[in-house]
């Protein structure tokens, strides 16, 4: 099966000297949506790095560190979920440029933006 295919938005960055990841299809995310999660070391670098998606806050933090340290389409897929990135989106606090990044690329998110 083809990875569906990313966006490196070279004019947006996740962090100085990383660009943002942006997934084309918001269909292709199918990450977890409840229960408890690990996330790998690479994605959140600390020793508990488990998160109850069960907790909003949880959840959200966790989309904010997906969203920023993904470098990969698979790290998108295998932690994020759609439907729920559309639910929670101005709910994240997230870097200028991976916000930019993602609306430009997904018109939904924009309007999720622009009815807040």
């Amino acid at each position: 099966m083809e990875a569906t295919p990313i966006r490196a938005a070279r004019r947006y960055q996740s962090r100085p000297g990383r660009c943002a990841v942006v997934v084309d299809d918001l269909a292709a995310l199918v990450g977890p949506t409840h229960s408890g999660v690990e996330l790998p070391h690479r994605l959140l670098w600390r020793p508990d790095r488990q998160v109850d998606l069960d907790q909003e806050w949880a959840l959200t933090a966790m989309y904010e560190t997906v969203l920023t340290e993904a470098v990969r389409v698979d790290e998108l897929s295998a932690w994020l979920d759609g439907p729920t990135l559309i639910r929670v989106w101005n709910d994240l606090y997230l870097p200028r440029g991976v916000r930019r990044a993602w609306e430009e690329r997904h018109p939904v998110l924009r309007q999720v933006a622009r009815a807040a």
